[in-house]
């Protein structure tokens, strides 16, 4: 399992999904709504700790600079 989170992105997913995981337990874990962001907060900080997104590798993308080629190595 290749990194295609980038730093950046993973912070990004971080600081959502905290939020998420906030607002679900101010609406109410046992609700509808509150069931919902549990689990948009579960994956986002999951994917944000491993570095992984399954829907990225999906659509092909990559913000994680290893997948990038080096000017060094492109000559």
């Amino acid at each position: 399992m290749n990194r295609n989170v980038g730093t950046v992105d993973r912070a990004a997913r971080a600081v959502v999904g905290a939020a998420a995981l906030g607002w679900a337990f101010v609406t109410g874990v046992t609700s509808g709504a509150g069931l919902a962001l549990l689990v948009v907060a579960a994956v986002l900080l999951g994917t944000a700790a491993v570095g992984f997104c399954p829907l990225y590798r999906l659509l092909g993308i990559s913000t994680s600079n290893r997948h990038q080629v080096s000017r060094s190595a492109a000559r």
